[in-house]
């Protein structure tokens, strides 16, 4: 009888072991199926709100909802936030567009940050703010372009620009926990609409100051600095002499004084 217990037990369809293994599968599948899902369902409504159309009317929505708190209904502004009046389309796309808008808390000037709008929901807003308040509008495409003069831009960049974000363009600290931001990766767009809506504390370089043409000059040169590969192989953050010292000290210094350590280990 024992015996045939036992060969019932070991022909036992079912053990423990496979018990487990058919619940981890079926929570694999099971997991499998619902990301997969919830891609498809996010890249639809990405795909529908990205092909909805810019109107001002859902740009006020969209304003009083994220924004009015800081800057009031009428755009007028509060103790939070400065008035709009006269910023334009072009100031509201790229604080929106960068993230710095709206902001997470108050501090000496907004961080980047992840971008919490579509393109078209930044758009409405802007034309909202512009219907409002009209101020600087969107360029030409030929400022750009990147076509303009390379080194007479480099040149202006130098002039004007470099005493802040660095001759590299990789930014630079300012006074009072400012900070002027590295522009390397920052599109031609952004780049003109801080030169004409002065965010921040970037000066607003008007057509007194640079005209379209020194703009799409410096817009070439940084776009062309962006895509050149440096030539002399570590950057180092591009940060000049500091960081380049702080190298040599650190490993040059410290290589020199291990092998001094080693030759005398050597000769005891």
């Amino acid at each position: 009888m024992a015996r045939q217990k036992n060969k019932r037990r070991s022909n036992g369809r079912r053990s423990p072991i496979a018990a487990a293994a058919l619940i981890a599968v079926g929570l694999l599948l099971t997991g499998g199926l619902y990301a997969g899902a919830s891609v498809a369902v996010a890249a639809s409504d990405t795909g529908s709100a990205q092909t909805s159309q810019v109107s001002a009317e859902d740009g006020e929505i969209l304003f009083q909802a994220n924004c009015a708190t800081c800057h009031g209904l009428s755009l007028e502004g509060t103790e939070n936030g400065p008035s709009l009046y006269g910023v334009g389309a072009l100031a509201v796309e790229f604080q929106v567009a960068t993230g710095r808008m709206p902001m997470q808390a108050h501090g000496p000037q907004a961080d980047q940050k992840p971008v919490q709008f579509t393109d078209a929901q930044i758009l409405s807003m802007a034309e909202y703010v512009h219907s409002i308040a009209p101020g600087p509008g969107f360029p030409e495409a030929t400022v750009l372009d990147g076509e303009g003069d390379v080194a007479r831009g480099a040149e202006l960049f130098r002039i004007n620009c470099a005493m802040c974000h660095n001759v590299a363009a990789a930014g630079g600290a300012l006074t009072e926990g400012k900070f002027a931001p590295d522009i390397n990766d920052t599109s031609a767009l952004h780049i003109y609409a801080a030169m004409v809506t002065g965010p921040q504390n970037m000066p607003v370089f008007n057509n007194m100051n640079l005209d379209e043409q020194d703009k799409r000059d410096v817009i070439s040169a940084l776009l062309y600095q962006q895509e050149m590969q440096a030539p002399g192989g570590f950057t180092l953050g591009s940060l000049g002499p500091v960081s380049e010292g702080l190298f040599i000290w650190i490993f040059g210094i410290g290589g020199l004084i291990a092998i001094a350590v080693w030759i005398t280990a050597r000769s005891n």
